[in-house]
């Protein structure tokens, strides 16, 4: 059996400590942690500057998560950002500094020893720089150099596909729309992307049943529904700005159901720092229903909740499904229906670990408030049945006509500030027909027909030698993906590695035979370009596309804007085969525009729309019940519930963020909410799965996943007692990103199942 262990270094032993839960999210606590981050990298004058400007008409937005500001048409209040968006500010805008000097005093064997939370403190890059084959240490070099380097490598691949280019989530539409058409004149549809590794799943159920691949929800639907669902969603550390949409949702009446293999704090209370109740009262009570569903269980309920509903339905025909709507709108009813009355609803209660009783009751909310939205996120997607369950979600909402009406519809959680925005301009392996036609018909060049890779099948041909360079755009794949040594070994077989990148992060230590830094400006800052001073654009969850303007002073003088490395990539790998002005489009963003305007639809009148306060929203007909799959219905599903069943000494383990970290960005070492401070190696368990064990909270244990004959070690896990469900571990992700196996991912969308996977754990002997 082949063996992989791939431990990330941690500064020193860790002194973890454990206390209670806290009860109750943000509040004094989660205020006073921003301004420590800000204080603690920037002086006054500038962390004051960023703060008031951050999601702002006249600011910068957030590039952390991507939940919509509260005030459509106007923008932000002051001081409407959370603790992670002022995190994700004082870590882009800090003082210090990566300079050549500091990469010629650490070698990369030294910076390996470093953790990943040392490496994002070192600061901000300045200049680009390059690990030779061989080297020990980066080198600086020139723009102009690093850029002949990349594209002399570029042109001597056998073939495109020989290439794979990856986006994170950050990119704004204007560079990562250059990056695309880059990437396809350069003849590879290999672009990867981050979606490909949290709302695939989504993209690909939505798409088949309702036409889009996106949420049907705006922001003031929270504000008139009667029930909100939260299912496989932390939005208390994950996207803490949609705590206020459900404290106002809340004092409006509306009932609210969160399903979770953890209670988490946010479902309990939450206090608005933004109110004066919010510092001296006692908070919002949030959830009035809490399922604490087994880890991939949630299917299991759904088709429970909807087997109860049924019987309801028989009981009263008409008054609990939403005939009319079903009849005129969707398609597969019956079916559906069907497959319903073969379910034991006893047997689903099972296996989601939910009793009956507290199944009838939600199935009751349900009954009664057909205003309902349904919220989503990993929680969900990142499982072999990461689909199914997306779909399953789409057949409540349908049975109940609660889509495409005011206060309901469907309500992906994106986890990144641009994550839908890069997909909606293009950044995908997929090139659509239409969008194909208007790049070949704008452009004057034929694009590729062939799907490139996602980002699972890149990291396999990478292992396979199939790869030779790996661009970056942003991003940290190498502690995103799964399969961590896996993912290694690929990354070490290209001959070049090339990161587009603010702050030194792990795959600038794990590369290729060659490295290439490249160091861009961040969201934060003035962007000066040939025709003046610049502003990009973002879409967040809700398709609202609006504009984002840094103030800040850049780090560096020697610091390009990501369109402009595109423009200079583009001429030195393109050269005369391109008719492109790339260094006039990159010089002026206006420009990019004009030209997403006429290539994706709902962009029109781009430049001017986009000016306006709180930008536009783009076009979304399930959001008025327009249904745009081939027949123009709405598409019920059936989907099977998946097999949990553990051996004796397995369990089924989730990896999750810490209250300290956003995506792979370690702030700290203490999960606040959860109450573990100092550390970060735990393994979350049942009190009665540790007496079965013969383990006690404090004991440290190895942890093992075993999958197609290959067996993968993470060591050194101090065991938590926790509440979660018999047979259920959780662990922090990039830590435990080793145990998911590169070939365990959601059926058609590739999605890597790191919500479930089937461990067994060794106490260790030290």
């Amino acid at each position: 059996m082949k063996k992989r262990n791939y431990t990330l270094p941690i500064e020193q032993e860790e002194n973890i400590k454990i206390t209670k839960p806290m009860d109750t999210a943000v509040g004094v606590a989660a205020v006073t942690a921003s301004l420590v981050q800000g204080y603690g990298q920037m002086d006054w004058i500038k962390c004051s500057k960023a703060f008031l400007n951050l999601n702002q008409t006249k600011g910068f937005d957030c590039p952390s998560c991507a939940w919509p500001d509260p005030k459509p048409g106007a923008r932000s209040s002051i001081a409407e950002y959370c603790e992670n968006g002022a995190k994700a500010v004082a870590e882009e805008a800090t003082e210090s500094r990566v300079t050549p000097d500091f990469f010629a005093q650490h070698s990369i064997a030294e910076m390996n020893t470093w953790s990943e939370r040392k490496l994002g403190k070192s600061g901000r890059l300045t200049h680009p720089m390059i690990l030779r084959k061989g080297a020990t240490h980066y080198k600086p070099i020139s723009w102009d150099a690093a850029f002949k380097h990349i594209g002399k490598k570029l042109k001597q691949l056998k073939s495109p596909n020989e290439a794979v280019f990856y986006t994170s989530g950050r990119t704004s539409n204007e560079a990562a729309f250059l990056y695309q058409l880059f990437v396809r004149q350069f003849g590879t549809n290999n672009l990867p992307d981050c979606s490909n590794m949290c709302h695939e799943s989504t993209g690909t159920g939505l798409s088949r049943t309702i036409g889009i691949g996106k949420g049907t929800v705006k922001l003031e639907d929270f504000y008139v529904a009667d029930l909100i669902m939260i299912i496989g969603q932390n939005p208390g550390t994950n996207h803490p700005r949609m705590l206020s949409a459900l404290q106002k949702a809340k004092r409006k009446g509306a009932k609210i159901i969160s399903v979770n293999p953890l209670e988490e704090t946010a479902f309990k209370k939450f206090k608005n720092p933004q109110e004066i109740r919010g510092w001296i009262g006692g908070g919002t009570t949030i959830s009035d229903l809490f399922l604490q569903v087994r880890i991939n269980g949630d299917l299991a309920l759904l088709k429970a909740i909807m087997c109860v509903l049924l019987e309801m339905e028989d009981e009263n025909p008409g008054t609990v499904f939403s005939q009319d709507f079903i009849t005129k709108q969707t398609k597969g009813y019956k079916a559906l229906v069907a497959d319903l009355r073969k379910q034991d609803t006893s047997a689903l209660a099972a296996d989601c670990g939910i009793s009956l009783g507290e199944i009838r009751q939600a199935a009751k909310l349900i009954r009664d408030n057909q205003r309902m939205i349904i919220c989503w996120a990993m929680g969900i997607t990142q499982h072999e049945n990461g689909v199914d369950n997306v779909q399953e979600i789409v057949n409540l909402l349908l049975l109940r006509g609660s889509i495409g009406i005011p206060g309901a519809g469907a309500c992906p959680v994106r986890g990144h500030s641009n994550v839908q925005g890069d997909r909606t301009m293009g950044i995908w392996e997929h090139l659509k027909p239409a969008f194909k036609e208007k790049l070949e018909s704008t452009f004057q060049f034929e694009a590729p027909a062939k799907t490139g890779y996602n980002v699972v099948q890149a990291i396999q041909a990478m292992k396979e030698g199939k790869v030779r360079v790996f661009f970056s755009m942003g991003g940290n794949l190498l502690l995103a993906a799964p399969d961590t040594e896996y993912t290694a070994e690929g990354m070490r077989n290209c001959d070049l590695t090339v990161m587009v990148s603010t702050k030194p992060n792990r795959n600038h230590l794990v590369t290729g035979k060659e490295a290439i830094i490249l160091p861009c400006l961040g969201r934060t800052e003035l962007d000066v370009q040939a025709a003046g001073k610049q502003f990009v654009s973002v879409e967040n969850s809700m398709g609202i596309v609006h504009k984002s303007e840094g103030v800040l002073t850049p780090a560096s003088e020697d610091l390009l804007s990501e369109p402009m490395i595109v423009a200079k990539l583009a001429k030195a790998t393109l050269g005369k085969q391109t008719k492109v002005a790339w260094e006039k489009l990159a010089s002026n963003y206006d420009l990019i525009r004009d030209d997403i305007e006429t290539c994706i639809s709902g962009f029109d009148n781009y430049n001017e729309r986009v000016r306006r306060k709180g930008g536009f929203y783009l076009p979304n007909g399930p959001r008025d019940q327009k249904f745009t799959t081939t027949d123009k219905k709405a598409l019920f599903t059936v989907n099977s519930v998946p097999n949990n069943t553990l051996k004796t000494g397995e369990y089924l383990m989730t990896t999750l963020r810490s209250h300290d970290q956003f995506n792979t960005t370690i702030y700290g070492d203490d999960d606040r909410y959860r109450g573990i401070a100092n550390g970060r190696r735990v393994a979350m368990m049942n009190e009665s799965d540790l007496k079965a064990a013969g383990l006690k909270q404090g004991d440290y244990i190895d942890l093992f996943s075993h999958f197609n004959g290959v067996e993968r070690m993470a060591p050194h896990f101090m065991v938590v007692k926790y509440s979660i469900p018999k047979g259920s571990i959780a662990t922090y992700f990039p830590e435990a990103n080793v145990l998911v196996p590169i070939d365990q991912f959601a059926r058609e969308s590739y999605t890597p199942a790191s919500k479930s996977v089937v461990v067994t754990v060794r106490k260790e002997n030290r």
